[in-house]
């Protein structure tokens, strides 16, 4: 028996690594995607107002996860719908901001002070929450950084479009530790459903004065399908699935690849010129990457407690007692296996 005991642990350690390297895989995913659909989004907005395109956007994406799963309306509780509409607002907010600021700054200088949520995802996880933060978290979210500035920053003047973008991180940090607090033990599916459609209510209010205008061009069409269905519902769909397994701060520097891929994309379809400081950069958030994902580190520990805490740990228990033991109608025995298996998981 105590054998079997001794063997739990190291089951349970391997399913939640692979459970971890899935989540940490489809992240990578996304922002594939997103560094993809940068040059299809910067076209599409050239000649379409942005409020605009992100009102379709989001909303085609909701309307498409609603078709493909109808069910999926069913299982929006009111738990749900609360914390949905909450994360939907913070991201409804990121884009805006980053929407705003971008009329008054550069895409280049856009793009590094929107990655710094790298950094203030961790910040204001050990000020909201009080999480304990290891030199390694620290680490990558400060090498990702500074990769990110060398791929994307070639000199600063901070006015009011730096300061919008700057807002914008601080919500794409807000809205990363939402998702880390809310996603575990909700239907992910219906959680990206809530959060799409209150981006769209969103964005629609911002395109209201001018009135909501559609696509005038097959190509913004397009562009506009392909950032609903890929960028969009399925990015989504799997960021709030993954962030059931992985920390915020580990989710924020995983995210930081999207840059990179950006870049890639860039220069293999844009014919844009690969720097130094862009391999340089692009080195360093690799090397970020590999910092946040080194087998055992604290951060790794950190991220299977955290996803467990709100909706596992009590079911955790109860299977250790259920296997471990043979149930029994007097409350007596039954106490003694439940404090075990806290003390020991």
């Amino acid at each position: 028996m105590n054998d079997r005991f001794r063997l739990r642990p190291t089951r349970e350690d391997a399913a939640h690594s692979r459970l971890r390297l899935t989540a940490v895989v489809g992240l990578l995913l996304v922002t594939a995607v997103w560094g993809a659909t940068f040059l299809v989004v910067k076209d599409a907005t050239e000649g379409m107002p942005v409020f605009d395109f992100l009102a379709w956007r989001f909303a085609l994406a909701a309307v498409v996860m609603a078709a493909i799963r109808p069910s999926v309306l069913r299982r929006i509780d009111r738990g749900t719908l609360a914390r949905g509409a909450g994360a939907g607002f913070l991201l409804g907010m990121s884009y805006i901001l980053q929407t705003l600021g971008l009329q008054h700054t550069s895409a280049a200088v856009s793009g590094f002070l929107t990655g710094l949520f790298v950094v203030i995802t961790p910040l204001l996880a050990w000020a909201l929450f009080r999480q304990h933060l290891s030199l390694t978290a620290w680490a990558a979210a400060l090498t990702a950084t500074a990769g990110l500035a060398l791929i994307t920053l070639s000199g600063v003047s901070f006015g009011s479009g730096e300061a919008l973008t700057l807002m914008c991180a601080l919500f794409f940090a807000l809205h990363l530790l939402a998702l880390g607090r809310w996603s575990p033990g909700r239907d992910a599916y219906a959680l990206t459903v809530v959060q799409l459609t209150t981006a769209s209510l969103m964005c629609l209010i911002g395109a209201a004065p001018h009135g909501v205008r559609p696509p005038q061009s097959g190509g913004t069409w397009m562009a506009v399908l392909v950032t609903a269905v890929l960028a969009s519902a399925f990015a989504y769909m799997v960021q709030t699935w993954a962030q059931k397994h992985v920390t915020a701060t580990q989710a924020a520097v995983v995210l930081t690849m999207e840059p990179v891929f950006a870049g890639l994309f860039a220069v293999v379809v844009g014919g844009e010129r690969l720097t130094v400081s862009t391999l340089v950069g692009g080195a360093l958030v690799v090397a970020a990457m590999f910092l946040v994902e080194v087998p055992g580190s604290p951060s790794e520990k950190s991220a299977e407690a955290e996803s467990e805490a709100e909706s596992e740990s009590a079911g955790s228990e109860r299977a250790a007692v259920a296997e471990g033991f043979e149930r029994s109608d007097e409350p007596g025995p039954q106490s003694k296996p439940a404090l075990w298996a806290k003390e020991t998981s």
